[in-house]
């Protein structure tokens, strides 16, 4: 069935609540704190739609206070990657059989649920086990969710309905957007809980079945995520729900001769070897898989000298302290020339000093705690490492405290050295490096900008000055996938900056996107004649 765009609206984005005191969404939040704050929740493998509870338990603790358990997680390993890749398969025919508008009311339904019933159980899950404040809860694990589901919809419906010439003379062509021949393997990150269910969801809503590894770290708002969508209708199978340590579950599903394709968000390293024991397994798959990955960055921002000092400094502080730092677009290296820097230092320090930190249940904190411990020390032996340079200036933080929850001071550090290593190594943590440049270098800038950091995820450039913007943007053409100008290089809106990057931090293919979809797809091209020819004589062999 071929679906028609004529006359079809497209998807609203849906509305960011502000959670302001005394409005009815915050007095909501706050009794679902509470609750949530005060439970245990047991959360299983799922498999061809059966709870499996291994026994072997990871507990889920609140970044904010590590000693506060939100969960148990019951981790797989071989038995249950063998059980989830046959019930993958079993699964597989029927699904992709289903008409497509079956597959999409599961998720459109889905979306209408996030948007009422569920979205406080949801936001609070991602605030409590992913340490985020209501904002950036908000943001991601209800708006932005809410908006690949539906948007993912939209660009299937055109994809579906973008046909060749259904008839010349004696022909009819069409083309059939199958699903791929075997299994997605979808690998979820700690950081975004939108990202994690779009992982599964993009290739699911186009006929494939699943494997879904979550990070522990997120499991609590990925469960709850996938008893909403199990009780809008998804069959058991489609996706299959396997938690584990990464060494236990992706090297047995990577060998799988079924694997269709690997749908990642992740490290980079993580991703590399992944692709290695891809390379290394490639003539034991029945196909060959697809590869979409986006992992790590290292944004910048760049300023001119035309730039306004205020507005840049809001951009640093926003774009690389909210949410900890811990977003593969958080900005992380700044570019300020010389003579905006004193008022940048100021403006930066000023604010950094009015920002609460502390536990995302009280609603005044603008920033909290970092995943986990292991974050938490990588941290902290950076800020040592900063505080003993006499070349390094610690602008604002410099500190950890790891006593009660996994809090690091948000920190700004401005180094002489362009190619210090905190100018190109990522941290995914609140730190972020300044360089300060002579204000006539702007071009050597730009090529130091392109060249320090092998990553190209995100970037932003701030300038008044327009030969000054259309420059960078011309010498920073592959430096970044999404850039912004005179904005934070963070918070893609689904429909308006379809987000990835490409050199070492990913495949770009653009979740969100109708390329992002495109990659779960195998098209089969068919022509049919309706008079077949009866000679096998071309007019060129007739008589002369």
């Amino acid at each position: 069935m071929y679906a028609s765009v004529a006359n079809v609206p497209p998807p609203v984005n849906e509305p960011v609540r502000s959670y302001a005191p005394g409005t009815p969404e915050r007095r909501s939040i706050e009794v679902e704190l509470a609750r949530q704050a005060n439970t245990v929740v047991e959360i299983p493998c799922v498999i061809g739609g059966k709870r499996v509870f291994t026994g072997r338990i990871r507990e889920v603790r609140m970044p904010c206070d590590h000693g506060h358990v939100l969960a148990r997680v019951h981790m797989g390993g071989a038995a249950e990657v063998e059980a989830a890749a046959l019930a993958s398969e079993a699964a597989r025919h029927d699904w992709a059989n289903l008409p497509w508008e079956a597959r999409a009311a599961v998720f459109l339904r889905a979306a209408d649920q996030l948007t009422g019933p569920w979205r406080d159980r949801v936001n609070v899950a991602t605030m409590l086990g992913q340490g985020k404040t209501i904002h950036q809860a908000e943001i991601d694990a209800a708006c932005e969710l809410i908006d690949f589901w539906r948007f993912n919809v939209a660009y299937y419906r055109q994809m579906l309905a973008e046909q060749p010439p259904a008839h010349t003379p004696g022909t009819w062509n069409r083309t059939d957007l199958r699903p791929l021949d075997g299994f997605v393997f979808a690998v979820a990150p700690f950081n975004f809980t939108s990202i994690a269910l779009n992982l599964w969801t993009a290739p699911a809503l186009v006929g494939n079945t699943t494997i879904w590894k979550s990070a522990t770290t997120s499991a609590l708002s990925c469960w709850y995520l996938y008893e909403m969508i199990e009780r809008c209708g998804l069959p058991p199978g489609v996706v299959n729900l396997v938690h584990g340590d990464g060494p236990d579950v992706g090297p047995r599903v990577l060998a799988r001769p079924e694997l269709g394709g690997i749908h990642f968000t992740g490290s980079t390293p993580v991703f590399q070897s992944m692709w290695r024991d891809i390379g290394a397994n490639i003539a034991n798959y029945r196909c060959y898989p697809r590869i979409v990955g986006e992992t790590g960055g290292k944004d910048f921002i760049v300023a001119h000298r035309s730039a306004n000092a205020r507005e840049l400094a809001v951009a640093i502080v926003r774009g690389a302290f909210e949410y900890q730092g811990q977003k593969c677009s958080a900005a992380s290296r700044v570019y300020v020339p010389r003579s905006l820097w004193p008022g940048v230092r100021e403006e930066c320090a000023a604010m950094a000093a009015e920002m609460k930190q502390g536990d995302v249940r009280d609603l005044s904190n603008f920033v909290a705690a970092v995943i986990d411990e292991r974050g938490f020390r990588k941290h902290a032996s950076w800020l040592e490492r900063l505080r003993g340079e006499s070349a390094t200036e610690i602008v604002t933080g410099g500190h950890a405290d790891g006593s009660k929850g996994w809090f690091v001071q948000p920190t700004l550090a401005r180094v002489e050295d362009p190619r210090h290593e905190l100018m190109s190594t990522e941290l995914f943590g609140p730190i972020i490096g300044a360089y300060v440049y002579e204000d006539a270098d702007w071009e050597a800038t730009l090529e130091l900008v392109d060249t320090t950091s092998p990553y190209a995820l995100t970037g932003a450039v701030f300038a008044d000055d327009r030969f000054a913007v259309e420059r960078a943007l011309s010498k920073l053409r592959h430096a970044a996938g999404n850039v912004y100008i005179n904005d934070k290089p963070t918070g893609a809106v689904v429909g308006q900056q379809p987000f990835g990057g490409g050199r070492a931090s990913g495949t770009n293919d653009k979740a969100g996107a109708p390329g992002n979809l495109s990659r779960w797809i195998s098209p089969r091209s068919i022509k049919e004649t309706f008079s077949p020819p009866t000679d096998w004589r071309y007019p060129f062999l007739g008589p002369k």
